[in-house]
């Protein structure tokens, strides 16, 4: 991302694999992002970094850069130390660009907190990722609409999230995936009348072992989630492409990380993640 506009928010990390571990071998925050202390949720040697905002919330015309590098062979969980919050907009949209390179049997997992956009919100998120044909990518969102003073629950005014998956050295990307809502142009109830909900989740995992097998167990996870529908759905690099509606943040990002840990699992034997804040 090339821009001559103020940033808010900037962080850029650079993950290396060194002694078994993978540690930050660069890091830099300025503006309105910081990043806390890493951790070490399993013996894998995958380090987690909660990224915060100290400025309480997204604005009009807030502009947030976000640049993560994960070497050969090393592993990254980014989440957030709390909910992603965008207030009104009446000047600008809100926007966020995350840009991301993935190296050889490199892992990003991007397990944010949700995005919760407020009455007369704007709130545009981009996210370009250079994956290696052999590294791994699963990034999880969830969606929902903010308390209104009159009771509404769709006041705001567009939610657009687009990732761009590419292949190194390739401008063309092979898979875009986008998510646009605009529930007050919609003429049917809910967000963006998509049946009636008020919470949308969705998870991209990017990974070689993608296959039939792999999203039709995601699919029974997800038929034996109640109060919830969700569909699966296979797309190139190869990839998952999962998407949740329901009617409350806890069930739609239980269902979201459970599915997380199944790939955990079925891919690097790894546990699943308690990402209970401190």
């Amino acid at each position: 991302m090339t821009t001559t506009t103020p940033l808010t928010g900037e962080l850029r990390l650079r993950v290396r694999l060194r002694g078994g571990r993978s540690v930050a071998v660069e890091q830099y925050h300025g503006g309105s992002l910081r990043v806390v202390r890493p951790h070490y949720l399993d013996a894998s040697g995958q380090v987690c970094y909660p990224v915060i905002n100290p400025g309480g919330g997204y604005l009009g015309g807030d502009t947030y850069l976000l640049r993560y590098e994960v070497e050969e062979g090393a592993a990254l969980l980014v989440t957030s130390q709390s909910a992603t919050k965008v207030y009104r907009t009446p000047s600008a949209p809100a926007r966020q660009h995350t840009d991301i390179r993935l190296g050889a049997d490199a892992v990003l997992e991007l397990l944010p907190d949700q995005v919760i956009v407020y009455r007369e919100g704007d709130y545009e998120q981009t996210t370009r990722v250079e994956v290696d044909p052999r590294a791994t990518f699963i990034a999880a969102e969830v969606v929902t609409p903010g308390w209104a003073p009159d009771g509404s629950r769709f006041g705001y005014r567009r939610v657009l999230l687009r990732t761009d998956i590419h292949r190194p050295g390739s401008e063309e990307p092979v898979l875009v995936d986008v998510l646009a809502l605009e529930p007050a142009s919609s003429d049917v109830p809910g967000l963006g009348g998509l049946d009636g909900r008020s919470h949308l989740g969705s998870l991209l995992a990017v990974d070689r072992r993608v296959d039939t097998e792999l999203a039709d167990a995601v699919q029974a996870r997800c038929d034996a989630a109640e109060q919830l529908t969700a569909g699966v759905s296979l797309a190139p690099g190869p990839a998952l492409v999962l998407r949740v509606l329901g009617d409350d943040t806890a069930t739609v990002t239980a269902l979201l990380l459970e599915v997380d840990a199944l790939l955990r699992h079925r891919w690097f034997g790894r546990c699943h993640v308690d990402l209970r804040k401190s």
